[in-house]
Parts: structure tokens; sequence; C-alpha cells
């Protein structure tokens, strides 16, 4: 197939030398005219040598490169990529009947830049963050089906707030396939749970913290429990499997806090021990005495989206770790984290190292956490790293 054609200026093809998946707007000397945002273009160096095929779009980065090597993006190419990313799946061990919910793209880490799928049970739900995988959305659901075959029975689709605004597609969240067949009930490591994919945020569920939720269940024996920004609770119903003498949820969502209990009734039904609360998170923290909590957990929504909000977010960072510091129990364990990309795992470390500074305890690090392995990081795209975390020993 021949695709439109954009030029890079001289020397700038460095990048993608060493396999790099984005090309920004700076780095193009020329373009075909009429280009439409979403489209497939190849790319090729000053000297005209082919270096790149992608999605083009309009913005700082102005291609996603799809492959390094000259070939169609066709219904042949989506489903050799998700056979791939699907073997890759099964080879960690992710696929499994005491496991339903995994993610089976994840952007640049699979070479697929712009596009999710996370699956629950016998549904995918694919999300879109550019153009081109939205014009390619048809395609990438046929494939789907065809790869996870009769396992998978519903394809829904939500990107109405991941795409780019300035595009103006007028997409609608909505299946593409199926909708009737609907196992409203997932699996993850032996925990049941019901992932809301239409109401919910991101794809319903935040799969990323499935290795670290089965960390908390180790330390949760005999502990007082607070899962801070509890959302659908996934921490709070691994503790109490752990054996906490008891859990308490905590988010300002009332709606999280009812998925929290629908979660854990799910897994332990009428059990005393949790409790949850639609309380602000550092408030319900401020009021609490010192020593109410031997475990606290602390899962933030991304405090920077962008690099203009880092030093802000630093500092909540900081403020919300000082204050765990001083209200958790002495031999007290606290789990923190950050989803924030433009948050380094330097930067992070230092904001919950000065908290640590300014309330004067004894702080050791028993763990360092990431994003699991269904969240590929590609070596070649080291801002694929986003989820960073600390386990930590509070004397």
């Amino acid at each position: 197939m021949s695709y439109k054609k954009i030029t890079l200026k001289p020397k700038k093809e460095e990048s993608l030398r060493r396999f790099h998946p984005w090309i920004f707007s700076g780095a193009v000397a020329q373009k075909d005219s009429n280009l439409t945002e979403g489209e497939v273009v190849n790319v090729y160096t000053a000297n005209n040598d082919f270096i790149a095929v992608g999605h083009y779009q309009i913005g700082s980065i102005e291609v996603r490169v799809l492959s390094f090597q000259e070939r169609n993006i066709d219904a042949a190419f989506w489903k050799e990529k998700l056979n791939t990313a699907f073997s890759l799946r099964k080879s960690i061990g992710v696929v499994s009947e005491t496991n339903t919910a995994y993610r089976l793209i994840h952007g640049e880490g699979d070479n697929l830049p712009g596009l999710i799928i996370d699956i629950y049970g016998n549904t995918a739900v694919m999300q879109s963050h550019s153009v081109g995988m939205h014009e390619s959305r048809v395609e990438i659901s046929n494939a789907l089906i065809e790869v996870l075959g009769s396992t998978l029975k519903n394809v829904y689709y939500k990107s109405e707030t991941t795409l780019p605004y300035k595009a103006d597609l007028g997409a609608e969240n909505g299946y593409l396939v199926g909708g009737k067949d609907v196992e409203d009930i997932a699996i993850e490591n032996g925990l049941k749970f019901q992932p809301d994919w239409v109401k919910g945020q991101k794809t319903g569920f935040f799969v990323d913290q499935r290795d670290n939720r089965a960390l908390i269940e180790k330390y949760s024996k005999d502990k007082s429990v607070l899962n801070m920004f509890c959302y659908t609770g996934g921490f709070s119903f691994y503790a109490m499997r752990g054996e906490a003498k008891l859990v308490h949820s905590v988010d300002s969502s009332a709606k999280a806090i009812m998925l929290t209990q629908n979660n854990v009734e799910l897994n332990f039904p009428n059990d005393s021990r949790h409790s949850a609360y639609a309380e602000d998170a550092f408030k319900y923290l401020a009021k609490i005495n010192k020593g109410d909590y031997d475990l606290i957990v602390l899962d933030p929504p991304a405090f920077a989206k962008h690099r203009g909000a880092i030093k802000n977010a630093l500092q909540g960072y900081k403020r919300l770790n000082a204050t765990a510091f001083e209200k958790i129990a002495p031999g007290g364990i606290l789990f923190t984290f950050s989803c924030s990309q433009v948050i380094s795992k330097d930067a992070f470390r230092l904001a919950v190292f000065s908290a640590a500074a300014q309330t004067g305890r004894s702080v050791k690090i028993l763990h360092q956490l990431t994003q699991p392995a269904d969240h590929p990081i590609n070596i070649y795209h080291p801002e694929g790293e986003y989820l960073k975390g600390l386990v930590l020993y509070v004397e």
C-alpha cells in the first residue's frame, strides 16, 4: 500500500535508529499535502531512506511509529501485534482461571503507541489515545476476536475522554462487538471484583497494582489497615485475605466507596472487619490518632499530568506522606505510590524522604515497586515507566 510521505531534517533520524517510537514536529522538514490526522504515513530521512511507518497526528508528537520496517498497516498487522502481546501475557502467567483480568496492550510497551486494551473476563476494554488508533478501532476489535478466540465475547470502546480534544471526532463510548453476554465479575489472583468500564475511571479497574496488592496480603496479618484513595477497594480485599484484623477504606468519591463495598462483599460477605468512608484523604488522615493503623496504603490519583504541575505535585506527595508518617503506629508499614508519569522515581523518593525527615521517624525501605509485567516498558521508550512505589518500615 502506498502511504503519504514525511521527510525529516538532516540528522533528525538518530532517535529512530535507536527505535524511539515518537517523531517530534521539530524534526520534520516536509510532508505531503492534504495529510489527515490519524492516517498512516511513511517517514524518510533527509537522504530519502525509509526509516519508519506510523500514525500522523497534529501536535508536538507528529508521528507515532508502528513499525521500523516498510509494511502495510492492515488486518494482518493488527493480528500479528495482538498475537505477540497475547503470547507474552500467557508466558508470564497472567492469563489463567484464577486471573481473568490483565492488560493485553500497553501502548509503546507493546509497540502500539496510543492504544490500551484491558481484558476483564470475556470483555476487552479498548482505549485510544491517538486519532490513528481511533480510526483503526474496528480492524483492531476484529483482530482481537480472532486472536483471543471463544474466550472473548465483547469489545467495549472507551475513548471519549482520552482522544485529542482538538480532533473533534465525536467519539462515543460503546460496544464494538457484543454487549449482551457480558460477565460482570472478573478474577484477580483468585479474588473477585466488578470492573465498571462503562462509568468507572480508566478502563474500570487498576490492573497495574496486581502485584503490589498481592504483596500487601503478605504484610496484613493481624494488622489494622488503612487504604487511602481506595477507588474499587483492591488493596482492601487483599488485606482481608491476608488476615488483617480490620480494614478501613477511604475515598472522596461516594461511587468509589460503593464499588469498594461491593467488591469486599463479593469476597468476604458480612465481614465486620471492613468499613468504608467517603471522605477527603487529607482531612481523614489529619483527624485520626497516632497508632490507629499499623499499615497504611497511599495510592492517590496522578498529582501531575504535565510537567508544569511537577512542583505542586511533589509538595502534595510530601504533605500526604508526612501526615502518614506522623500517624502510623510504631513498627508500621507504609505502602506509598505515585502514578504520575512526569514524576521520576528519584523525585518521588526525594519527596517521601523529605516527608520522613520532617517527622523525624526512623524509616527503612523494604521494597521498591513498579508496574507489573503486563504493563511492559519498551527499553527504547523509558517514558513508559510511570508507576513507582515504596514499601517502608516506620520505627
